[in-house]
């Protein structure tokens, strides 16, 4: 699959999907490389207790580096302490720090419930890279957040 036809499907706690979706919390880190060019839109799925995709946002940038650099780079944006950051990226060698922008938070979330009756779908423990299929049946889910889902669809659709 390449790069224009893929969407991501972030796991977030709901304390930092709140965040991102506020703008108070811009980057957000992960333990692992993460290639995905700027513009992927990405969905957030706040585990739970909420168990839903609250919303989106696309990728401004991705940095990928040691984590002492991505801590440097982001500490401002990423809405953690440094105690919290230290703890998750113990024993890690490389990090990502995924800067995020333009955040929708959805009226109406999907809960997981619609999105596994909508069709197989289990939520990734970090992140998963979507298909247009993946994102029809999650908008098939989510019926009243259609029209913020559908703009994801068109970034997926080839010119």
């Amino acid at each position: 699959m390449s790069d224009p036809e893929r969407a991501m499907l972030l796991s977030v706690h709901p304390r930092f999907a709140t965040a991102i979706l506020a703008g108070t919390k811009t980057v957000e880190v992960r333990r692992q490389r993460v290639a995905a060019p700027p513009g992927t839109p990405v969905l957030l799925y706040a585990t739970a207790p909420t168990m839903a995709i609250v919303g989106m946002a696309r990728i401004a940038s991705v940095h990928v580096a040691s984590p002492r650099e991505v801590w440097s780079a982001s500490c401002t944006s990423a809405g953690i302490s440094r105690r919290e950051y230290d703890e998750y990226m113990s024993g890690a060698t490389q990090a990502s720090g995924l800067s995020l922008e333009e955040p929708i938070t959805f009226e109406d979330p999907v809960p997981l419930a619609a999105l596994r009756a909508a069709g197989s779908f289990h939520p990734p423990q970090s992140y998963r890279y979507l298909t247009g299929e993946d994102l029809r049946k999650v908008a098939v889910a989510a019926p009243t957040s259609g029209a913020v889902l559908q703009s994801a669809l068109n970034h997926l659709t080839p010119a």
